[in-house]
């Protein structure tokens, strides 16, 4: 323990940022029981949230140029100046954890907001249509989107009146044509089925 404790002081004596988190997961690490069912931490989540404005501050991805098939940069950036010209907003992105300071600049039309689970972000719902029947009668909705987000909502928008939640996420099936990275596991991973009971314990 006095190891790794001296590494990430080391770490933050480089990067404070990085060595704070690499002291958060340690301290989660260590306070776990090592009985039971254990679950494997993974790569961070993230999720894309299209619509929303692109504000100064924000972490973001790039998209990829309209009509290809390619997939868009992966990597985080984050907004340090936008230039206000209507449709033609230009925006100023700074790498996150990059070891060498990288920056560009990019039409915020080509930007999409990223939140990663441990960010803050406020979901809201939108009706899309309903099909009434039975009058006062109990009733089913349909909510498209994010497990978790959608969850985090229902406990302001509806707490005390729901008496079930079905979910039904397309999770671990390897397809590549959701809008989240569901092949979110490498199937030769020995750990795969741990990660998948951690990716959902969080939402349970």
């Amino acid at each position: 323990m006095s190891r790794l404790t001296a590494l990430i002081s080391r770490a933050k004596a480089k990067d404070k940022a990085l060595g704070d988190e690499l002291e958060r997961e340690f301290k989660a690490l260590a306070s776990r029981r090592a009985f039971g069912l254990n679950f494997e931490r993974h790569r961070p989540e993230s999720v894309e949230l299209p619509g929303r404005p692109v504000r100064r501050g924000d972490k973001v991805r790039v998209l990829p140029p309209r009509g290809t098939g390619t997939r868009g940069d992966p990597r985080l950036w984050r907004v340090t100046r936008l230039d206000s010209d209507g449709e033609a907003r230009m925006a100023q992105i700074t790498l996150i954890d990059a070891e060498t300071p990288e920056t560009a600049d990019v039409a915020a039309a080509d930007l999409v907001v990223v939140a990663e689970f441990r960010d803050f972000i406020y979901p809201g719902l939108v009706s899309t249509g309903r099909v009434p029947r039975g009058g006062d009668k109990p009733f089913h909705t349909v909510i498209n989107g994010e497990n978790f987000h959608v969850l985090e909502a229902l406990t302001y928008t509806h707490r005390g009146k729901i008496d079930a939640i079905y979910i039904d996420p397309p999770y671990n099936t390897g397809a590549r044509d959701w809008k989240y990275n569901n092949d979110y596991v490498e199937s030769e991973d020995l750990y795969r089925h741990s990660k998948w009971l951690a990716f959902m314990e969080r939402r349970l």
